[in-house]
């Protein structure tokens, strides 16, 4: 089934999409740190139509935080292929990171989102408050599934309530991106 083409949200509407939204669950990646919770995405609409993209996670206790932008993938397109673009290392950005940010599914309240990536080995489930219920969360695993993604690789992320404040001047932006290069 993995080799069956994705099928992505069409009209997007990124105003809509704008905002707060609580990672649920996601596949382990080498850029997150391994006890990350509390993980969250804030989405920014720029005036030139990109989106400012601040991901924030907490790993024993601390907030680490890596910026970032969206755009679409193909601008004439109305399938939500959008591409991230992240430097790092994030306290001295010099090297442009690039990577795939596919919709799969979005609620029509825009509640709730699966997001993936072509090569199905990144998923995040996404959510507009810290916690999801049962049945939606099954819900998207099953459209995870019809995807051709293993959703046995998926964990679930810590989430506290009402979630940490962010910290608008972190001292030690991106130092977890260096540790997660050795797996901590």
């Amino acid at each position: 089934m993995a080799n069956k083409d994705m099928e992505v949200v069409k009209g997007l509407d990124l105003e809509r999409y704008m905002g707060r939204w609580y990672e649920i669950a996601s596949f382990p990646s080498f850029f997150q740190p391994r006890n990350g919770e509390n993980t969250r995405a804030t989405y920014t609409l720029n005036g030139d139509g990109t989106v400012h993209v601040l991901n924030e996670t907490w790993s024993s206790g601390k907030r680490d935080s890596i910026e970032g932008s969206a755009y679409k993938a193909d601008p004439s397109s109305d399938e939500a292929k959008l591409k991230v673009k992240f430097y790092v290392p994030p306290f001295l950005p010099v090297i442009p990171v690039v990577g795939d940010y596919w919709v799969l599914y979005i609620d029509q309240d825009y509640h709730h989102v699966l997001v993936g990536v072509p090569n199905r080995k990144s998923l995040w489930i996404l959510c507009r408050d810290t916690h999801i219920d049962e049945e939606t969360y099954k819900s998207l695993l099953q459209k995870a599934e019809a995807e051709g993604y293993d959703v046995s690789k998926l964990h679930k992320t810590p989430q506290a309530d009402p979630p940490p404040a962010s910290d608008e001047n972190p001292t030690d932006k991106g130092i977890w991106w260096i540790k997660s290069l050795f797996g901590k």
